[in-house]
């Protein structure tokens, strides 16, 4: 609504009962009549507060607007209300008004009391006023559009007239997004600043990892697949290929139900394979922020755009700087199905993380470290996650490429890849030469020899044939992100790795320490010294 309104820069607002928290609390009962059903119960609500008001801190000026209504089987009511004060919403002012089956007080809940009585006039601030302070506070919204409105703010248990403005426009990469910014009506000063675009819950059926909640956005009377938490959005590339694609290219996903997928393998629901990539995002984005404190790919917040169904039988998935974006294939059609699996949606962003960080050069010994990051990450989202249908392993992409891709505890068994450090590791493919580093997480991880790990059979052995005792992948996943981060640079190579790694756990568990020592076993025992 317009804060030009006369009649509101007349009013006086005074005495205005708030909240500093929810509070229970216990109230002589006022007899009644059984109310019949909901319409009964809401107009006892109204006059059980009006009949206590000490209770409920109402008092002249004041409003109650009907917010929400939960009738108990027992007759039991709960009737929750906002507050306005002369008309004007009274923010922390809400209350719920708990009543028995004959409609007398039993409880409420409120923010509790402040006593304190508040005389103040409605200043006559332009409405421009609040708007372009809640415009500067909300850099990462473009083509923005604001809307103020004047408020009691009384959420802080210090009531004051305040403009909360809403800031509307797009995002980064073009979901909707708005910023709230609370600014005091007589100091301009902010009050507070934080999203306007409320995430909904949707119910995504994975070919992966069964069915999940996957956060989506209102949009046009539906939900499009855009996370409003995490700023990612996944799209559907329209099969085209991989060196077509722009950030503004393909179609969003989009949802009248907000339901999603169908749950099947090679599906030819095209929104299955969004909701792997979807909440797999989700989950790789929480594992960075969450253990390692690093918000988003580039630690800016912002999220990246995922496609699905790029290319043609594209039987593969990568990471793109362009464009920022993650890029997804449908599998060979055959025995392979989309590669959006958790562990390799985690390798390809981390492929970001990488870039933004050490910037591993994409050769040599550096190219091979490149790719045993990804690998160790997107194996860590896979144990992050800790979902019950793809649980977590050291066998890299085992749901999309079965039986597996790459495996950490002895590499070589794919034919290709190196156990071992030698002079010659850095002419391998770098999908080769990574096994050294993932021999060496694995190791340094879960230590040498025999072992079974979530049910599955794991037998390492050692360059050295020394004996390794392992640290568990949380402590040497963390000191591995300390060394990309701090200590790695471009052209770092295996040996490079170890000094950066012991330097990393060094500083997070001390020299000479458990941690630190395994680390150094595990490096001798891939050769690298």
């Amino acid at each position: 609504m317009s804060p030009n309104s006369s009649s509101r820069r007349a009013r006086t607002a005074g005495a205005i009962a708030v909240v500093a928290a929810l509070a229970a609390v216990a109230v002589p009962t006022t007899a009644s009549a059984a109310p019949v059903g909901r319409e009964a119960a809401i107009a006892q609500a109204r006059a059980n507060v009006t009949h206590n008001p000490g209770v409920f801190g109402y008092g002249a000026g004041q409003d109650l607007v009907l917010k929400d209504v939960v009738l108990d089987p027992d007759g039991t009511s709960h009737i929750r209300f906002d507050r306005t004060y002369q008309g004007l919403p009274v923010v922390g002012g809400d209350l719920v008004v708990h009543q028995d089956a004959r409609g007398r007080l039993k409880d409420s809940s409120r923010a509790a009391a402040h006593d304190a009585a508040v005389k103040t006039t409605v200043p006559k601030v332009p409405a421009q006023a609040g708007a372009a302070d809640a415009l500067s506070a909300a850099p990462g919204v473009r083509d923005a559009t604001s809307s103020p409105e004047l408020v009691v703010w009384a959420a802080d248990g210090t009531p004051r007239l305040a403009w909360r403005t809403v800031v509307e426009g797009t995002g980064e990469h073009g979901q909707p997004a708005g910023k709230v910014v609370v600014t005091d009506a007589t100091t301009g000063e902010q009050i507070e600043s934080y999203d306007a675009e409320h995430q909904a819950a949707g119910t995504g059926n994975s070919e992966y990892t069964g069915q999940v909640t996957v956060d989506t956005t209102p949009a046009n009377g539906g939900y499009t697949l855009t996370d409003p938490v995490r700023g990612h959005v996944t799209k559907d590339a329209g099969n085209l290929s991989a060196s077509s694609i722009k950030a503004s290219s393909g179609t969003p996903f989009t949802s009248t139900t907000n339901v999603w997928g169908d749950g099947r393998k090679f599906s030819t629901d095209r929104a299955t394979a969004a909701v792997d990539a979807h909440a797999n995002t989700a989950w790789t984005y929480d594992y960075y922020k969450n253990v390692h404190g690093r918000n988003g790919i580039k630690n800016d917040g912002k999220g990246a755009t995922v496609f699905v169904h790029v290319g043609t039988n594209w039987d593969n998935a990568q990471w793109s700087d362009s464009c920022f974006c993650m890029m997804t294939g449908d599998g060979d059609g055959t025995t392979d199905p989309e590669q959006v699996d958790l562990d390799t949606m985690g390798h390809e962003m981390t492929h970001g993380v990488t870039s933004a960080t050490a910037n591993l050069r994409y050769s040599g010994e550096s190219g091979g470290l490149n790719e045993s990051t990804s690998d160790i990450f997107g194996t860590m989202v896979e144990w992050y996650a800790n979902n019950r249908i793809d649980t977590g392993d050291y066998l890299f992409s085992d749901q999309s490429t079965p039986p597996w891709l790459r495996r950490f505890d002895k590499p070589s068994l794919d034919g290709k890849s190196a156990d071992c450090w030698s002079s010659s590791v850095g002419k391998l493919d770098v999908h080769n030469s990574s096994g050294v580093g993932n021999h060496w997480f694995y190791l340094a991880s879960e230590g040498s020899g025999s072992k079974t790990v979530n049910g599955v059979a794991y037998n390492s052995p050692t360059c050295n044939k020394s004996t390794v005792t392992g640290i568990g992948n949380q402590k040497v996943a963390k000191i591995w992100y300390r060394a990309l981060t701090v200590y790695m640079t471009s052209t770092t190579n295996y040996k490079g790795a170890r000094a950066a790694s012991l330097n990393a756990a060094r500083d997070l568990y001390g020299a000479g320490s458990t941690e630190y020592n395994a680390v150094a076993a595990a490096w001798s025992a891939v050769s690298v010294n």
